[in-house]
């Protein structure tokens, strides 16, 4: 009975990887993101441009580019990670103002979104 449980258990991982995205590190990130307009100094060590198409991730890799779509509005945007944060809970992106600007939530301040790595 064990050694049946042991296999029925193992055919049933294997199937659930096997049904898993193959690209599940590029899955989409769903939940808050903000945006900033500083001119300091990012994480990477580059000044922060508000004209470009950058943002703050707390974990990808700087340059890594992911596509942030606005969930209320359907628009969306490429960003390049260039600095880290957001460190206000619930958020998951921190967006340059042109990038918010692309986006429609310059007058919001946040919107829910989706956030899709590229590269």
């Amino acid at each position: 009975m064990l050694k049946m449980r042991a296999k029925l258990l193992s055919v049933g991982l294997l199937l659930a990887a096997f049904l898993l995205p193959l690209n599940a590190a590029n899955a989409a990130q769903v939940g808050s993101a903000s945006w900033y307009a500083l001119h300091s100094i990012t994480a990477s060590g580059e000044r922060m441009n508000p004209s470009a198409l950058t943002a703050a991730h707390r974990s990808l890799p700087f340059g890594t580019q992911v596509r942030v779509k606005n969930l209320r509005n359907g628009r969306s945007v490429v960003v390049r990670i260039n600095d880290r944060g957001p460190f206000t809970g619930g958020r998951i992106i921190d967006l340059s103002k042109a990038a918010a600007a692309k986006l429609g939530m310059i007058s919001a301040g946040t919107a829910k979104v989706s956030v899709t790595r590229l590269n």
